[in-house]
């Protein structure tokens, strides 16, 4: 596992930007939804389309979706202990492929969730890390195999990825204000129902130019990193401050009768001219949607 190849530079920051432009929100309070009972299993689907044009007329795409397993074990007065892992029938060489699960956490009433399971998840990073041929000086490192990825082995970082499918976002009305990270201010969400009772709830807003620009800097600090001539965070974020941002980030939720969320949507459209001219437009598409199931889902 190298980084001496030297890729395009372009090519790479989309790979890398469109995985750090999904920024789920939050809503001003949380709570358990109707639904959530002990020993309720949930697949839980996350899809993400990411496509790029510029003005010089290039484009490009990207597509990915993964799919985790949520095991409600304990609902209790504080909140929910919760557990993910991979779908029943995951192969075992897929498992050693990502340390995170299953990830055990408690999801408390109000606030973020924390680890169950970290002295289990430590020893699962030793053991990925010796299989993969790294050390822990590696951690940190961005890398490039089949795909632009940093070395992680923080426990902690794995909450990052139950955050990207939480689909118990609080308190859902019309009128209710909902918080995006990358929105420059909160959203005021509008009511609709479907024909069989069932609403949904959305909004439109401005994105924050601030902190597209960060993210793009971001990008590029890890590209450089994997072609082996590294820039400082500053210097990205000086050489990005010159570009024009604007564009929307439009989210919903859609619910099923009883009022549990079923599905959201994330749309974020991005017009960005750049120092040298260069009119990008790029749209990240995410979806998550959660079903329940029966039988063992995410059982080893």
């Amino acid at each position: 596992m190298s980084a001496t190849r030297d890729f395009d530079a372009r090519a790479m920051a989309l790979l890398i930007v469109g995985a750090v432009l999904i920024a789920p929100g939050s809503a001003a309070a949380q709570s358990a939804p109707a639904g959530d009972r002990d020993g309720a299993v949930y697949l839980i689907s996350h899809e993400v389309e990411t496509a790029q044009t510029d003005s010089n007329g290039s484009n490009s795409s990207s597509t990915s979706r993964n799919v985790v397993a949520e095991r409600v074990l304990k609902v209790r007065p504080d909140g929910l202990e919760l557990e993910y892992d991979f779908p029943r029938g995951t192969k075992a060489q897929d498992r050693e492929r990502d340390w995170r699960f299953p990830l055990r956490v408690l999801r408390p009433a109000a606030g973020p969730p924390t680890l169950l399971d970290r002295p289990a998840m430590e020893a699962r990073i030793t053991r990925w890390l010796k299989k993969s041929r790294l050390t822990r000086a590696d951690c940190g490192r961005w890398i490039f195999t089949w795909n632009a990825f940093r070395i992680e082995c923080d426990p902690q970082s794995a909450l990052a990825a139950i955050a990207d499918i939480d689909l118990r976002p609080g308190e859902l009305r019309d009128g209710g204000a909902y918080r995006d990270p990358a929105a420059a201010a909160a959203m005021t969400l509008g009511k609709t129902l479907s024909a069989n009772g069932a609403a949904s709830f959305g909004a439109t807003i401005a994105a924050d130019p601030e902190h597209v620009r960060r993210e793009r800097a971001e990008a590029d600090v890890a590209v450089a990193e994997i072609n082996g001539k590294p820039v400082t965070l500053d210097d990205a974020l000086r050489a990005r401050s010159r570009e024009a941002v604007s564009g929307t980030i439009t989210v919903s939720f859609e619910t099923d009768p009883a009022g549990v969320v079923r599905q959201r949507s994330r749309v974020t459209k991005l017009e960005i001219t750049r120092a040298d001219g260069v009119v990008e437009n790029r749209t990240v598409t995410e979806t998550v949607r959660r079903r329940e199931i029966s039988g063992a889902a995410g059982s080893r």
